[in-house]
């Protein structure tokens, strides 16, 4: 007896249903009844109630199997119905009033924080729109589980009366590092918070961070605070969809398909509407892949059966001992069948979307941070790259004058849906890529004899020869590994411009789905999963080891799934990470692992009722839900309020000064003057901006982010009274000026999920300061350059109303303390105070005759009873030891390298050549991340990248540089300390290939994306295309004494230095741009 599920998509035009007879999976058809497609309505539901009719009519009836002959509808043989909609994304895009609530933040950091309020990097009309207040409570743990503070009940209650008093409902609850599970979530601080609110004001609905994204404290804010500010329409659609579903006589569970193609029941969208907003082009991979058989291909062609691990971090005990086993397997396996990665290219009229299917049949999920709205937000999208390629792209010649041949080009111009009126096939005088397919032989579109007659085949060739090249260029940029073979799925209405005749590069197989691939989304719909996710942090044991540990968080992420309605026999395991935490040794470990199972099927004839919801956090009483309300309610409710003007308010804060002040008062970056007056440099947001930059150029892979620290300068900036952030040059200080200094230490997962309280290095200055006796101080001194760190004196030269000085003890990043120009030439950095925002100050006072590594050793041991993020404020020095010993002027570097980068991607031009406009380098490499290993070795974030080169032809014509070509038969190896430590040409991918060394420390070695901004080595991952530069390091490092700790014998590496010419000499925006 047949079992059928339905899937629907909602699109902004269409909307897309089919049903699948569940039993017939494994037949040639893939059991697709049926499918169907309509125009989306303004109210959605209607639209997806039509499109569902209309599939069922195609479902046979069946009768039972007793005596007594009994005909069963096909409803009745309905297992689930699955939808994929844009309703709620279009909420925020659109900034509607209408549907978005303002949300009140609620943090349980204890004294944590505060350095960067809520909606920080909102943009500032959405902003407007949302923002309901934050509330700073008690509570949140350390990354080891310890408490931070325990929760305080009073606080809660009194918090929640506050809310309630202000007229806001909608609450955003984010503890720090609630995502990891150091226990149950039930008893998690978010839980028992989110229970204590609601027992205050129960009509409260609140939303707790650890449902919505993993660590990345802000990021995940801001996606909880989106989330928080659309569940009143989530409600909204859920009661549409109810109806719907009541008035189609439907008694089978309805669920919402996620971003990352698995599962959701209505009743948790309605409360994590967030999950669903970029469903669509998973649906339509995953549909897809199962319309082509993907999963029915054997195994030695198709999906790999073990779960796909990714790159683990391993110790360094193990790192050497490894790279030979792996070196000795590769040989033995050489030969041997590796199962093949599946790309998905979907040619439509327009573009060509491309994405990677993993081994678990999900889309590769795009790294990092996704911008939603102009928010960065941290949670699950699929990778899509697009390119201007379909069959309505234009086809352009241009004739050589040299040689009197034909130079095509086609796209990224396209006829779209007029290409039946504008195409030559079809009459028209606008040459397609359908026209060249239709001159091939490919399609019989249209009129084959208007367009075989009347273009030159030269022409046909060269235009098939151009898009057989981008295809094979986007298709090289998404694959997921350089040694396993590529099956590539054709989809959509364009694929005709490449038939099974043409052999794609770097491409094995080609594979077309037949049937229904017009509705692939809405099967993508049907056939979605269930998931089961842990992340948590262990320490392995004498009594559970390292194996055990992730043993059991497999299990525990099998049980979640089948809790989630996952059939218990077909979960599998998909996904494991295992990664040790830098700066400790204790061995932590955090594990993260993902289960995957198709949704259980119920053996009695009529479908089971929608399961019950976890973890529903409105306290609304939905009983009756759909009995009494109706579609006029929701209408009229829509039809208040009015919505925002959001042509210029949908701006990312990144750049805000940049992107709202150049529209509103035509700022011209070309000619922006920085504000300097009598040798004071005022900084403004722009300079912010740029100096972001960078800092990242300057950090060779290494001083932390510079995402947070933005955020924080421009908090301080803009709070504080105009003139106090300002910068003044070394050589205005006087012989016995006092200079502080103050950064960040610790552990970049760290600082970026526990953010600072903003007190921790005035706390610092302070601390040292009066162990020293010391009264007053002229300024503020940056560490190093490089990373975030670049940026971290700002805040605090805000607080104590001092400057900050143009200069820094690195000229850019590097690992530890005691690698600042003062302490390798005889300046003691001691004593040196450690603090976090608790007040806790740890004071560091060794004797003169011990190592510098010995002092390295104390303060990392000091960092981990801190937390592992902590700020770190060495001994002042007067300003004559300054000024002969700091690598001067590197703000203005920095600031100089931000408006190259920044003016070369506005102008389109090559931004290699607009940083060596500004300084001294080389270009090493241009090419492709092929591999990366990390392991921790001494605390520290260590391992290599290896670097593949990129043809000509595939090179970025924006950034081709004037310098000369980097290699195109050679790839790059990079090993890295935190920082990049040398760069070197080898023959092959391996690390173990004989190397030519072309660049060591303490030269800068930076890793650029195709964007210009700098890549840390946190950030590495396959696939990404990036430019390798190098910069000289100042003359203070090319001692024979600096060279000791900063050269490469000073990081235990066999190698001579190679270095590039010059020196890191930077002119001064003081000394340029002041006004008299």
């Amino acid at each position: 007896m047949s079992l059928y599920r339905i899937g629907v998509d909602v699109g902004g035009t269409n909307t897309d249903a089919a049903i699948l007879d569940i039993k017939a999976f494994n037949t040639p058809g893939r059991g697709i009844l049926a499918s169907h497609k309509t125009s989306t309505t303004p109210d959605i539901t209607s639209g997806i109630e039509s499109a569902i009719r209309a599939v069922l009519l195609h479902a046979p009836s069946s009768s039972s199997s007793s005596s007594a002959v009994t005909v069963i509808s096909p409803r009745d043989r309905v297992l689930s119905v699955t939808v994929g909609t844009t309703h709620f994304i279009n909420a925020l895009v659109e900034a509607d009033t209408t549907r978005l609530d303002k949300v009140a933040v609620v943090r349980l950091c204890g004294p944590f924080t505060k350095q960067i309020p809520p909606f920080s990097d909102f943009p500032i009309g959405l902003r407007n729109i949302l923002d309901g207040g934050v509330h700073y409570l008690d509570g949140g743990h350390e990354i080891d589980g310890r408490e931070i503070a325990p929760l305080d009940p009073r606080q809660i209650r009194h918090a929640a009366e506050e809310i309630a008093s202000a007229g806001i409902r909608a609450v955003a609850l984010v503890g720090v590092f609630s995502p990891i599970n150091h226990h149950q979530k039930e008893s998690s601080h978010e839980e028992q918070c989110k229970r204590l609110l609601l027992e205050a004001v129960p009509s409260l609905q609140v939303v707790c961070s650890h449902n919505i994204g993993p660590t990345g404290f802000l990021e995940r804010e801001n996606a909880t605070i989106l989330n928080a500010a659309i569940l009143r329409t989530g409600h909204q659609v859920k009661r549409g969809l109810k109806r719907a579903m009541s008035r189609l006589k439907l008694a089978c569970p309805l669920y919402l398909s996620q971003n990352d193609g698995t599962l959701i029941d209505v009743d948790m969208a309605a409360e994590y509407p967030i999950k669903t907003f970029a469903s669509g082009p998973t649906n339509s991979m995953t549909g897809a892949a199962f319309l082509a058989g993907i999963d029915l291909l054997p195994e030695d062609v198709g999906e790999e059966k073990s779960p796909p691990h990714r790159q683990e971090d391993k110790d360094s005990a193990e790192e050497e001992e490894e790279e030979e086993e792996e070196e000795q397997e590769e040989k033995k396996n050489k030969n041997k069948k590796k199962p093949p990665q599946v790309l998905v290219v979907d040619i439509g009229g327009t573009t060509t979307d491309v994405c990677a299917l993993l081994p678990s049949g999900f889309p590769r999920q795009a790294p990092g941070f996704v911008n939603v709205c102009g928010v960065r937000t941290a949670f699950s999208m699929p990778e899509v790259v697009s390119i201007g390629l379909g069959g309505g792209s234009k086809v352009f010649i241009n004739k050589s004058q040299a040689h009197g041949l034909d130079k095509v080009t086609v796209g990224p111009e396209s006829v779209g849906h007029h290409i039946h009126e504008q195409a030559k096939t079809f009459g028209g005088d606008t040459l397609t890529a359908t026209d060249i397919a239709v001159a091939m032989g490919k399609s019989q579109l249209g009129d084959p004899n208007l367009v075989v007659q009347n273009i030159p085949q030269r022409v046909v060739e060269a235009a098939h020869d151009e898009i057989k090249r981008m295809l094979e260029h986007i298709i090289e940029q998404m694959k997921v590994s350089s040694s396993a073979p590529v099956h590539v799925l054709l989809v959509g209405g364009g694929a005709m411009l490449i038939t099974d005749d043409d052999e794609l590069e770097g491409v094995d197989r080609c594979i077309r789905p037949i049937h229904h691939h017009g509705a692939a989304n809405a099967v993508g719909a049907a056939i979605a999963k269930v998931s089961g996710d842990v992340d948590i942090v262990e320490i392995p044991t004498q009594e559970r080891d390292e194996k055990q540990l992730v043993n059991a968080a497999q299990q525990w992420a099998i049980n979640l799934a089948v809790q989630k309605g996952a059939a218990p026999g077909d979960v599998k395991i998909v996904e494991v990470n295992r990664m040790p935490l830098p700066y400790t040794y204790n061995g932590a470990i955090r594990i993260q692992v993902r289960a995957v199972g198709r949704l259980a099927i119920h053996q009695d004839l009529v479908s089971p009722p929608s399961p019950t919801s976890l973890n529903v956090f409105v306290n609304d009483d939905v009983q009756g839900e759909v009995d009494d309300c109706d579609d006029d309610d929701d209408e009229e409710e829509e039809e208040k309020g009015q919505m925002a003007n959001t042509v210029s308010d949908l701006k990312p804060t990144i750049q805000p000064h940049m992107q709202q002040r150049q529209q509103q008062q035509k700022i011209d970056l070309a000619t922006y003057r920085p504000d300097v007056r009598h040798g004071v440099w005022y900084v403004s947001e722009v300079d912010l901006d740029l100096l972001s930059t960078g800092c990242g150029v300057l950090g060779t892979g290494g001083g932390g982010p510079t995402h947070h620290e933005y955020l924080k300068s421009l908090e301080a900036l803009r709070s504080s009274p105009k003139g106090k952030m300002r910068i003044i040059s070394p050589a205005s200080l006087k012989d016995d000026d006092t200079i502080c200094f103050g950064s960040w230490y610790g552990s970049p997962s760290v600082i970026n999920e526990r953010i600072a309280g903003g007190n921790e290095i005035p706390d610092g200055v302070r601390a040292v300061n009066k162990v020293l006796g010391i009264n007053s101080f002229r300024a503020m001194f940056i560490d190093e350059i490089g990373g975030g760190n670049g940026m971290s004196a700002f805040p605090t030269g805000v607080h104590f109303d001092v400057p900050v000085v143009d200069g820094d003890a690195m000229g850019r990043a590097y690992p530890t303390m005691y690698h600042v120009t003062f302490s390798v030439y005889g300046y003691s950095i001691c004593p040196c105070v450690l603090t976090d925002a608790r007040g806790n100050s740890c004071v560091v006072m060794i004797r003169s005759t011990d190592s510098p590594t010995r002092l390295e050793s104390i303060l990392r041991t000091t960092a981990i009873e801190l937390g592992l993020g902590c700020a770190v404020c060495a001994c002042p020095l007067p300003g004559s030891v300054i000024k002969s010993h700091c690598i001067p002027n590197t703000v203005s570097l920095a600031w100089y390298l931000g408006r190259a980068v920044h003016l070369a991607r506005r102008n389109k031009s090559s931004y290699i050549d607009a940083i060596f406009n500004v300084c001294a380098g080389k270009l090493l490499f241009t090419g492709k991340i092929v591999n990366v290993r990390r392991y921790i070795g001494g605390g520290y974030t260590m391992g290599a990248v290896v670097i593949a080169p990129l043809s000509e032809e595939d090179r970025d014509p924006v950034n081709s540089s004037s310098q000369p070509a980097a290699p195109t038969n050679k790839y790059m190896y990079i090993p890295f300390q935190n920082e990049y430590l040398y760069a070197a040409l080898t023959d092959g991918s391996t690390v173990k290939s004989e190397e030519v060394v072309v660049c060591t420390v303490p030269d800068l070695i930076s890793i650029l994306g195709q964007d210009g901004e700098a890549i840390g080595s946190q950030d590495l991952r396959y696939g990404l295309r990036v430019n390798v530069i190098a910069l000289p390091a100042h003359p203070l490092w090319k001692t024979e004494r600096a060279m000791k700790i900063g050269g490469p014998s000073g990081f235990g590496l066999k190698v001579k230095y190679v270095g590039v010419d010059g020196g890191l000499f930077a002119r001064s925006v003081i000394d340029e741009f002041c006004l008299t």
